[in-house]
């Protein structure tokens, strides 16, 4: 049969059960529980994407008709070196992949007078 597949986070609870009862080294316990240590010590950078946001609403401001891939090269021109994957889940994020459907210009008309009977 198929070996069942643990996620990390419970390896990770599983090798801190055993340092804490058995009073083993944390190489020791990774081994058991089959844990690298790089996996052990890994923090997770929760992303902060304000610069990204205020970068992205900053340009589609001033250029109300560019689409994504023109935003994402004026931003990598500007020196920034987020990749498209990043850029393109705050731009979905800040509702800019929506289509915006302009009002339509009319022309003005220029009135006409009636014509008035003769009696």
């Amino acid at each position: 049969h198929k070996k069942a597949i643990v996620p990390t986070q419970a390896r990770k609870a599983w090798a801190v059960q055993l340092q804490e009862n058995h009073s083993v080294t944390i190489a020791m316990s990774c081994a058991i529980v089959g844990l690298s240590r790089c996996a052990y010590y890994y923090q997770p950078k929760l992303p902060d994407d304000s610069v990204i946001m205020s970068v992205l609403s900053a340009i589609t401001d001033k250029h109300l008709r560019w689409g994504f891939p023109k935003c994402f090269n004026h931003i990598r021109k500007l020196g920034y070196k987020w990749n498209h994957k990043r850029v393109y889940r705050v731009y979905c994020e800040l509702k800019l992949n929506l289509r915006v459907k302009r009002k339509q210009h009319i022309p003005s008309r220029s009135p006409e007078k009636l014509s008035t009977p003769n009696k």
